[in-house]
């Protein structure tokens, strides 16, 4: 119900009137009903919660903010302000004042909340069904697992009830459920997503992280998400290279690693054994050259999630009602996290050291590879099946998962096949931190390689506005941008322009009513554009061509006090574009009268 879902062919619904967000929000709600058997929410917001964001749209220019209108779903252990937040517990339940900081910098983007999803509870799990919600259900077929612990987010998705969600990942809790309901999840670096704001699970290691229909949604998402959070101890900066700094369609030859068959897990599932051979042909057809590595050091690093002392972060989390109030836990996650009360800081150090040693092999392999490649899971288990073995089931699920964070590595699942029976598969690709949207680029590739259906079919179904599958692919809409500093052609930020697929249209001057401002810091230097009606001058401009789908990625790491406006241009139009804030030129220096940039970058 959800591959013309996309950001895209919303965005042009939306522009062709076809659409609004409040009509396909009101079918949201409605269509919501009809699978009240997956158990996929523990709080579907209403018209009247919904009403809000809905006015805020009328505020919001639709070209500067790339998510417009865009129904997401939101993990019930990360904030929106004035909803309950529960993280499966209604025991711990809190009403936050403040929205989580990813879920505020999303809504300022112009996202649309839909609700918060069930959850294992405490992110306590990777299949679905440890939540006095109920077991949330997959969406292809109800007897089997949804995969958690970001259950419900998966589930939204997959059914044309969000077209993004944000779930959280420690383990492999937004990668599971994306292969088991045909979407693709990705699991940032550490840090790279702020974590305040969410119920931590081991706040050494958590994420938060994104399911979408495609690579090109979830990057897109990636963008508005990210940034550095001063309120958040473990928030990093993107450190990235040059290989890894842009999102595309990962060209030419890869190499990729995978497992010797000795080393590989289906646990019984003949389905996923041959899904993961065909898969492994397909992409073999596709350039993609397949070599063997040994998979042990993951595999040991893996098991010391929760077979070390990294369980007593679990038991932090839940301190106060695990020894409080003990009933009020799932038992499944009383029987898990109750021991973590227990490990003695010997125990912890003995274990990191093994860690940074197993780390540094881990590393190594990856620098050798474009990426390494894994099932995302072994086996999609049944329901029953998870509830008469929750512990050994879920153990199984976290082979291929469990090493991500404590190795802080960055993952992306991908579909990638379905089995006999109509169940989806995917795999997952490996790298090491920051290489998250060259890990994209290769999904990318994978994707339209394939030409999967995504989500579960047919598409968004209610919706008659929205493009049909055929006429889905792609945002052909492009945006104008004016750019006055390190963005003109041949000067040292205009990569970021030509790499995303921009076209210089014109050079050109401002309206006589600015003023240019050489600003602190540097490298690389920046100007100021400042308004200034009474004793400004023209400055020289050029203007870019920028496909729509990219303005979201390239505005997300402009710097304060620098930001996104209308330019007048000489022609008497307006042109979206950098300006500044006029607190920002304070005592700067004032390099107006060069006329432009590079007339100053050629005086200095």
């Amino acid at each position: 119900m959800s591959s013309n879902m996309t950001i895209a062919n919303l965005g042009k619904a939306y522009l062709k009137g076809t659409l609004t967000p409040a009509t396909v929000m009101a079918d949201i709600r409605s269509r919501a009903t009809e699978f009240a058997d997956r158990n996929i929410w523990i709080h579907l917001l209403s018209a009247a919660e919904q009403q809000p964001y809905l006015d805020a749209l009328a505020d919001k220019d639709p070209q500067q903010c790339p998510l417009w209108g865009i129904p997401f779903a939101i993990k019930d252990n990360i904030d929106l302000a004035g909803i309950p937040t529960t993280a499966g517990c209604e025991a711990f339940t809190y009403t936050p004042v403040t929205s989580a900081p990813v879920v505020q910098q999303l809504l300022d983007a112009g996202a649309i909340p839909v609700g918060k999803t069930n959850l294992d509870q405490f992110a306590t799990g990777l299949n679905g069904t440890r939540s006095p919600w109920g077991p949330c259900r997959n969406a292809f077929d109800p007897e089997y697992i949804s995969g958690g612990s970001s259950a419900g987010s998966a589930v939204a998705v997959a059914l044309g009830l969000a077209t993004f969600s944000l779930g959280t990942d420690t383990a492999g809790s937004g990668r599971v459920p994306a292969a088991f309901n045909n979407l693709v999840g990705l699991k940032p670096t550490r840090g790279l997503l702020s974590a305040r704001g969410m119920v931590p699970a081991c706040r050494s290691l958590d994420c938060i992280s994104i399911m979408a229909l495609n690579t090109d949604d979830a990057n897109l998402v990636l963008a508005c998400a990210e940034g550095i959070d001063t309120g958040d101890g473990y928030s990093r900066h993107n450190c990235f290279d040059n290989l890894s700094r842009h999102y595309g369609y990962r060209q030419g030859p890869l190499k990729v690693g995978v497992l010797p068959e000795d080393q590989l897990q289906f646990f019984g599932d003949s389905g996923y054994r041959a899904a993961y051979a065909a898969t492994l042909a397909k992409l073999a057809e596709l350039g993609f050259e397949l070599v063997e590595v040994d998979y042990s050091p993951f595999d040991e690093a893996a098991r010391l999630l929760y077979e070390g002392p990294w369980v007593a972060e679990r038991y932090i989390a839940c301190q106060p009602l695990i020894e409080d109030n003990p009933a009020a836990l799932h038992p499944v996650v009383r029987a898990i996290v109750a021991p973590g009360g227990e490990p003695k800081a010997t125990a912890l150090f003995r274990a990191q050291y093994r860690l940074e040693a197993l780390k540094r092999v881990c590393v190594a392999t990856l620098e050798q590879l474009d990426c390494l490649l894994t099932p995302t899971a072994g086996r999609l288990f049944s329901v029953d099946e998870m509830l008469a073995e929750p512990i050994l089931h879920n153990s199984q699920l976290g082979y291929y998962t469990n090493f991500m964070n404590l190795l802080d590595m960055t993952s992306v699942a991908v579909p990638t096949a379905f089995t006999a029976s109509g169940l989806p598969f995917g795999i997952t690709l490996v790298g090491n931190a920051f290489s998250d949207r060259a890990l994209l680029s290769i999904a990318n590739r994978i994707q339209q390689g394939l030409a999967l259906p995504v989500g579960v079919e047919p598409a968004g179904a209610g919706l008659s506005g929205l493009p049909s599958a055929s006429q889905s692919v792609g945002d052909n809409r492009a945006i104008d941008v004016l750019v006055c500093g390190a963005h003109l052609q041949g000067l040292p930020l205009n990569w970021q322009l030509t790499e995303r697929g921009a076209v210089l249209k014109a050079r050109t001057h401002t309206k006589p009513c600015y003023r240019m401002y050489a600003l602190a810091g540097g490298p690389p230097f920046r100007p100021g554009l400042v308004v200034d009606e009474s004793d400004g001058a023209a400055i020289e401009v050029e203007i870019w061509s920028l496909p729509a789908a990219e303005f979201g990625s390239f505005v997300a790491g402009i710097p304060a006090p620098l930001g996104i406006g209308k330019v007048m241009v000489a022609d008497g139009s307006e042109v979206t574009g950098f300006i500044c804030e006029p607190r920002g030129a304070e005592g700067a220096t004032d390099i107006t009268h060069l006329g432009g940039w590079r007339a100053y970058l050629a005086s200095r």
